[in-house]
């Protein structure tokens, strides 16, 4: 009789192991297949478009700040070595647009002369990040 009560009291138990294991799962999943955005720790006033859209998480950033110095995904680049690298960040998916991240001080023609070089990497899709730009 004691036997049987002790079997009862051990089969009536719930096993939540299997959900746990689901859970550690999907939360690696959803830590892969997340995309982080990170930008240049570099301060701007960017300039403002009433047509601005959201821009795509895979761009290639290039970004000017109110000095004029360009970094390339955070990196800093001298103008000299910028259709260089972006043609090396291009290498892989040539269709992969770049995205010019401007202070709304810096000089039309240095910011022409970035977009230039990105063009002549290889870019065929080279576009100005505006205030209402997704980060």
């Amino acid at each position: 009789m004691m036997n049987r009560r002790r079997r009862q009291a051990e089969e009536a138990g719930v096993d939540i192991s299997p959900l746990i294991d689901m859970v550690f799962i999907l939360l690696i999943f959803f830590m892969v297949t997340t995309t982080f955005v990170k930008d240049a720790q570099v301060e701007l006033d960017r300039p403002s478009a009433s047509s601005a859209k959201p821009a795509s998480t895979k761009a290639i950033r290039v970004t000017i700040d109110r000095r004029g110095d360009t970094y390339v995904s955070g990196r800093a680049v001298r103008p000299w070595l910028l259709q260089g690298t972006v043609r090396e960040l291009l290498r892989g998916a040539k269709d992969r647009p770049v995205l010019v991240i401007t202070d709304a001080g810096v000089k039309a023609q240095q910011l022409l002369t970035v977009i230039d070089q990105c063009r002549l990497a290889g870019a065929k899709d080279v576009a100005v990040a505006t205030e209402r730009e997704a980060t």
